[in-house]
């Protein structure tokens, strides 16, 4: 693993707003407009200032919201709402949350690691990037000279040394507490003994990392360097060699992956008997339901399975739902249409829905971008609203030892393969680059 290292992060001081559960927010890219706006109302110093920060009339060059929320970072350091710890921290993260009636409790640490280019060490990629969010985070860094939020970063620990020096030191002091929007509670210590962190530096020392979250951000964060250096404005210690990672290892009993179904926007629109003939002898098929409310015992079924060859499809034409288990043939196919792409890329699920199915089968290959849910009552929801989704597909997640294999052949997996959930809050803690 690239070097990792404590920081001196800025912090909320609690004697000026409160209740760290009012300023604190989702990242950037999961807020919509109504939760951004509900934010803003929530508290005056809430961190959707900074990562988020809206247009505004008369906006420019000059005045817009990247420069607003570099004022409102400046101004709330000089006001003392944002404080700078006096010694280098790592600060342990934990999450604790419920999924399908179960409590998890996801462990990690925050600290700043040095940055790589993908492909030149250590640090993988698992999906694509895209350039105009890439452009936006770049354009705030600039004005803020903060990391503003944290990559979020798997390693391999299978017994979990590093997390567990953290948690012994941990163990009896009192944690920093925040409740989000969706009722997740997490829970922050910053660690500044020397010894703790030299030794959870040694453990981390030659371990990969593999993005979770945060791809942009962690691209944004080398082209903020680059730039830096090529105006000759970098030296060897500084801070924007670096960016502030989420450490969480695979081992984690918290670390689980949730999937992300699809609704399709223009389809071909097709029976179920339509849909099985077009598959042929890819796949093994079966009418498995007959309204959208069949959708939770569809999945319960795949699920049971837990195949990522298997995938539950909707027709609105008739109402059907058909569940498809790929065959020999349907794997041979999918060599053949993905020679592009490792076995690993092609076992897939996400990838057989997309490229085999849709691509391939239903010749389908230029669809406006699906809707994407991670509850099966939320897929129910849009087939039940009043857009036209003329197909829409249940499919299992990638797993985290697909996102290592994938990762390690320097392949990116389609978009939405993965679903990390909870996301890690902006506001707990700053990596200033000043």
């Amino acid at each position: 693993m690239p070097k990792i290292q404590a920081f001196p992060g800025l912090r909320y001081d609690l004697g000026h707003v409160g209740s760290l559960s009012d300023v604190i927010a989702p990242p950037y890219d999961v807020i919509d407009d109504e939760l951004r706006d509900s934010l803003y109302e929530r508290h005056p110093s809430n961190v959707i200032r900074l990562i988020l920060n809206r247009d505004e009339p008369g906006d420019n060059e000059e005045s817009n919201r990247y420069s607003r929320a570099a004022r409102f970072l400046k101004n709330w350091r000089n006001e003392g709402i944002l404080e700078r710890e006096a010694d280098p921290s790592i600060y342990v993260y934990h999450q604790s949350f419920e999924v399908d009636g179960q409590t998890f409790n996801r462990r990690g640490f925050m600290c700043r690691t040095r940055l790589e280019k993908f492909g030149e060490g250590s640090i993988y990629p698992h999906e694509e990037t895209h350039a105009s969010a890439k452009e936006d985070r770049l354009k705030l860094t600039r004005a803020c000279h903060a990391n503003l939020s944290q990559i979020f970063g798997l390693y391999p620990d299978p017994d979990n040394e590093a997390q567990d020096i953290l948690e012994a030191y941990i163990v009896d002091r009192q944690p920093i507490e925040a409740t989000d929007h969706l009722g997740v509670v997490h829970r922050i210590w910053p660690v500044t003994d020397v010894n703790v962190i030299a030794n959870v530096t040694s453990v981390m020392d030659s371990k990969p990392v593999f993005i979770a979250d945060g791809h942009h951000r962690y691209e944004t964060a080398c082209n903020y360097r680059e730039e830096l250096a090529a105006k000759g404005q970098l030296s060897e210690n500084d801070p924007a060699n670096s960016v502030l990672m989420m450490c969480v290892g695979m081992s984690d009993p918290g670390m689980i992956v949730l999937p992300t179904h699809r609704l399709f926007r223009g389809a071909p629109e097709l029976s179920s008997e339509e849909l099985i003939a077009k598959l042929g002898d890819n796949f093994e098929c079966q009418v498995a339901g007959n309204s959208p409310g069949d959708a939770e015992k569809v999945w319960e079924e795949i699920e049971t399975e837990n195949e990522q060859g298997t995938v539950g499809l909707y027709t609105r034409k008739d109402g059907n739902w058909v569940l498809a288990r790929i065959t020999p043939a349907g794997r041979e196919r999918m060599k053949q249409v993905a020679t592009d792409h490792s076995s690993d890329w092609q076992g897939l699920g996400v990838s057989i829905l997309h490229r085999l199915i849709m691509e391939n089968l239903l010749d389908a290959p230029n669809l406006p971008k699906p809707k994407y849910v991670h509850l099966v009552s939320e897929l129910e929801e849009g087939l039940q609203g009043e857009e036209d989704f003329h197909l829409a597909a249940l499919v299992m997640p990638a797993t985290l030892d697909h996102i290592r294999a994938i990762s390690e052949h320097s392949e990116r997996m389609p978009a939405k393969s993965t679903y990390f959930y909870p996301k890690l809050l902006s506001g707990l803690v700053i990596n200033p680059l000043d």
